[in-house]
């Protein structure tokens, strides 16, 4: 009788597990929708992008850029007027998937120095791989399906 519960235990466990894995699957996926085409390819999943060209967060599902100014953080829908010529296609974009990274931007300063001036990085605009056009202003968007093969309207 006891194997027979263990072996029920068992099965139990691993249909729930699982379940579990293929949850998980899904919340990682989430926010490719979201992530601006200025974004780097390759990441199902960021919650914010450190810029250290310029020392600013991007706040990926709010769409806001975090910054300091005079000591405090702005939280903002375009950058500061100093970086107004920026270009966001070609700076560098750390991925960080981390609640409020910008209260540990010292460690991000210091991390990712190196990468100031780097212009070698992927953007989504320019990425040919499909699960990118669902991102509205991709220039493919327009042949982005849903799951059930329709065409979607964006």
């Amino acid at each position: 009788m006891k194997k027979i519960f263990l072996i029920a235990a068992m099965i139990a466990g691993g249909v729930f597990f699982q379940s579990a894995q293929a949850q998980l699957r899904i919340t990682l996926r989430a926010n490719i929708g979201s992530q601006p085409v200025w974004g780097p390819t390759g990441y199902d999943r960021a919650d914010y992008y450190y810029m250290p060209d310029i020392d600013v967060f991007y706040n990926v599902s709010r769409r806001q850029y975090v910054y300091q100014q005079r000591g405090r953080w702005i939280f903002s829908a375009s950058l500061p007027i100093q970086y107004r010529n920026y270009n966001l296609y070609t700076g560098y974009k750390v991925v960080v998937n981390e609640d409020r990274p910008y209260r540990n931007a010292d460690m991000y300063r210091n991390q990712y120095s190196s990468y100031k001036n780097r212009h070698d990085q992927e953007v989504i605009r320019n990425s040919h791989d499909s699960k990118y056009y669902q991102i509205k202003g991709h220039p493919e968007h327009n042949k982005w399906r849903n799951d059930r093969g329709r065409r979607r309207r964006g």
